[in-house]
């Protein structure tokens, strides 16, 4: 029997010691950056928050699934654009102009303060920001996690252009190969926050051109634009190449979708699928609408998951855009979009 127990004793022991590395996953810093893994799968994120708070890399058994065309980390700081999952706030994709509209009231941007620019403005102005602060990075048995917190409301040039004073934070969850990406904004001002938020992922598979690849939309619902991509308020019913099937080789896609298709749990899926690859991006309940962006001859893909159509802003204060979300003063919005990579 005291052999027994000392057998026991002693695995018990040799559990309790193993090294981190023995551990499916992990979140380490190393120095701006945070990386997750999922030695199950082979899947590592790599997510900087010092620029933008941008999960920059996610590959797959050494495959990258985002974007990557930077020959160092050197290059992606000097020039942070068309890669990895970039956040867009405090409004994603066209306005019609220098101003937007919230709670019947106009706000006309200081374009002398240059963070906002052009004619169409777009995209907000946090993209690669150096003002998020991470809040906490783990790991244990059910995934890795990061979580990092953005304070819009402590910077003036910032407030003077969206005076609502609000909060952000996103977490970034790696499970059985599975990231999630999950926003929450907090509204600390006085009035409801019209949401207009979203994210621009560039999406790639390495086991075909991308004049191989087929994509499947999951909404019933194509918005009619203008030339300069803002829509009219028109839509039509959504078809080929959309539905899938259809060889990306003779499309330039620029087009935003609504009505999304929803499952059980309220998730609208996007999917890009190559010789043997697949990439499955599943939109939560809160995202209305999606952007899909693909020009020849580049080879990625953007699903945009957005809280409100492009230019929603101000279509709603027309009357022409009804699925405007609001925060209400001290509440916060929460949504999560999942990135699926399979056949890797």
């Amino acid at each position: 029997m005291k052999s027994l127990q000392l057998t026991c004793v002693t695995v018990l022991l040799c559990l309790a010691t193993l090294p981190a590395t023995a551990q499916r996953y992990a979140a380490r810093r190393e120095g701006d950056i945070v990386q997750l893994t999922d030695t199950g799968t082979d899947t590592r994120v790599s997510i900087a928050p010092s620029i933008g708070n941008i999960a920059f890399r996610m590959t797959v058994k050494g495959h990258d699934v985002l974007r990557w065309p930077h020959a160092d980390m050197a290059a992606f700081k000097s020039n942070p654009n068309q890669t990895g999952i970039p956040f867009m706030g405090p409004w994603i994709n066209r306005l019609d102009e220098q101003a937007f509209y919230a709670n019947g009231k106009r706000y006309p941007f200081d374009m002398s303060l240059g963070n906002v620019r052009g004619t169409i403005p777009i995209h907000g102005f946090l993209t690669s920001t150096s003002d998020w602060h991470l809040v906490s990075a783990d790991a244990g048995r059910n995934g890795a996690t990061v979580t990092s917190r953005l304070e819009f409301f402590r910077q003036p040039s910032w407030m003077k252009q969206w005076p609502f004073a609000h909060t952000i934070e996103m977490t970034h969850v790696l499970r059985n190969g599975v990231l999630e990406v999950m926003a929450t904004v907090t509204n600390m001002s006085a009035e409801p926050m019209p949401l207009s938020i979203g994210f621009h992922p560039y999406f790639q598979l390495t086991d075909s051109p991308r004049n191989d690849w087929t994509i499947s939309i999951g909404a019933r619902t194509h918005l009619k634009l203008t030339e300069n991509k803002l829509p009219t308020g028109d839509t039509e019913p959504i078809g080929a190449p959309y539905t899938g099937g259809v060889p990306l080789r003779d499309y330039d896609i620029d087009d935003g979708f609504t009505d999304l298709v929803r499952d059980a749990q309220g998730r609208a899926t996007m999917s890009v699928i190559g010789k043997a690859q697949r990439l499955d991006v599943q939109f939560g309940p809160h995202y209305k609408a999606a952007v899909v962006w693909s020009l020849k001859p580049h080879s990625f893909i953007c699903f945009e998951p957005m809280a409100a159509i492009t230019n929603a802003l101000n279509l709603a204060q027309k009357g022409i855009y009804k699925e405007l979300q609001h925060v209400a003063p001290g509440g916060t919005w929460r949504e999560s979009f999942w990135i699926s990579p399979k056949g890797f």
